[in-house]
């Protein structure tokens, strides 16, 4: 599929509703822009005046939470809102660690409870340590990253400090997810309820591909438009 396809798919005038046919993973997406169900026959135009939500960054956020290797093209990132993009990536930290991160830790230790206490140790010291990795991750960008972007965007310029810093230092947490997910369906022993081990690892792969799309719109949208902020 081309991006001119992607972008016929996402228009101004879809209904809200029809965008969620679409794909319905972008529930996420609306929850963490504060837009809540009840929307009626609303078109994404007039959910973002009455929201507002730049038109132009949800589109974007969208068309990389459905489509794989969806790329934007410069005339969108150009149009794009750095403030509106930012506040959509706290808000899926937020998500990630309040809710996301919360129900999986309950999932695997219910899962590991027929385990020998060995097993239950090294799940749990696993996942505390894949969670501390999540915090600092996202703790670097809530605490430099965010400041930097708000703070262009309102005009003031921050010496010492370029988005290019982010995109070096960029790392990926998704690889120890990885890592949990083979401990879960691998090595624990067969003790483990079956139903309670497939709904953690439905977890885990939900979040792996929702952090996914998070890198990607970090790294495909948010350094592109505050490269170029930085030039103007």
């Amino acid at each position: 599929m081309t991006n001119e396809i992607h972008r016929m798919v996402f228009s101004e005038s879809m209904k809200l509703a029809d965008l969620i046919d679409v794909n319905f993973k972008l529930l996420n997406v609306l929850s963490r822009l504060g837009i809540s169900l009840g929307f009626g026959e609303n078109t994404i135009r007039e959910m973002c005046d009455r929201q507002g939500i730049d038109l132009n960054s949800f589109l974007l956020i969208c068309n990389v939470y459905t489509y794989d290797g969806y790329v934007p093209s410069a005339d969108l990132l150009a149009a794009a809102d750095a403030g509106t993009i930012v506040d959509y990536l706290h808000n899926s930290h937020a998500f990630y660690l309040d809710r996301e991160l919360a129900a999986l830790e309950s999932n695997l230790s219910l899962m590991v409870e027929p385990c020998d206490e060995l097993q239950k140790k090294i799940v749990g010291k696993f996942f505390a340590s894949y969670k501390a990795q999540v915090k600092r991750h996202f703790n670097y960008e809530e605490s430099v990253v965010f400041p930097y972007v708000r703070a262009l965007k309102t005009g003031e310029c921050q010496e010492g400090y370029s988005i290019e810093q982010f995109e070096e230092n960029h790392s990926n947490i998704d690889e120890t997810l990885n890592d949990l997910k083979n401990i879960v369906m691998k090595y624990l022993p067969d003790t483990c309820d079956t139903v309670v081990r497939n709904e953690v690892l439905y977890r885990i792969y939900r979040l792996e591909e929702d952090l996914l799309k998070h890198t990607i719109i970090e790294d495909t949208v948010l350094i592109p438009v505050v490269n170029r902020m930085e030039t103007l």
